[in-house]
């Protein structure tokens, strides 16, 4: 069955959303990004300014700072970093998630309630990251090299793949770590509505980040150890991103 969104759509892949790029207004994202830097960042500032001691003690030893203000700055930092991590600073992202998601850390010191408030700020501050792929990669898109991309018999396969269940793809996406995030790509390139990409990108990063947070809480793990357990796999689909391409001509050669 067809995914609801596609009603709203071009049903030709070859011909990319009327609203892309054109409409793509890149001053004022730029300004709202801004403005959600300075609403995080200025209390984060304050918050760390007030820590008693050394401001790194809240990272070398954050089980010792469980007061409501400073789980607030945890989440704040939590939302500052994630909002960084796209595809033009691929950031590993599941470390810090993992790691403030930890008993030691102490977040709530629940697990129902740790899940929840990292999948909410989490979804929100990754579904910001992918919007600033979503309109620097359209800004890219108006110079006629890159918009010949759309021209490509790869890009018509894709887009033919994309349209017949494009929010749901996409929900997928966010939700899986993949090495390379093709779907996004595809859905930018094709122009799909800002509104629903942000949906679709929060509800994946929501389920992901949950689901991480309550495995973290449950298994007892350190901050230390849950950081380095995901920089690990971070690093094993960072070399399979790198090794998959020429293994895939090696293989397709020998066919």
């Amino acid at each position: 069955m067809a995914d609801s969104s596609t009603t709203n759509l071009d049903p030709s892949p070859l011909t990319h959303h009327s609203h892309h790029p054109g409409r793509i207004r890149i001053r004022r994202w730029l300004g709202a990004f801004g403005l959600y830097l300075v609403v995080l960042g200025l209390p984060s500032a304050v918050l760390l300014a007030e820590i008693d001691g050394p401001w790194t003690a809240l990272f070398t030893r954050p089980g010792d700072f469980t007061a409501p203000h400073h789980q607030l700055l945890k989440l704040l930092i939590v939302m500052l970093y994630l909002a960084f991590c796209n595809t033009f600073l691929p950031l590993p992202t599941g470390w810090l998630v993992a790691a403030v998601a930890t008993r030691e850390v102490a977040l709530t010191g629940e697990l129902w309630s740790t899940a929840l408030l990292l999948a909410l700020a989490g979804g929100v501050a990754s579904t910001v990251a992918n919007l600033n792929d979503y309109h620097v990669i359209s800004l890219m898109l108006r110079h006629r090299r890159l918009a010949a991309l759309r021209e490509t018999r790869l890009y018509h396969a894709a887009a033919r793949w994309f349209v017949r269940a494009p929010f749901t793809f996409q929900l997928v996406s966010n939700l899986v770590p993949i090495p390379i995030d093709v779907v996004r790509m595809v859905a930018i390139l094709y122009g799909y509505p800002r509104r629903l990409f942000a949906l679709a990108n929060f509800l994946g990063r929501f389920l992901r980040y949950g689901t991480l947070a309550a495995v973290a809480f449950a298994a007892s793990l350190s901050p230390m150890a849950a950081s380095l357990i995901m920089l690990g796999i971070a690093l094993a689909l960072a070399l399979l991103r790198w090794l998959l391409p020429p293994a895939l001509r090696w293989m397709g050669r020998g066919a």
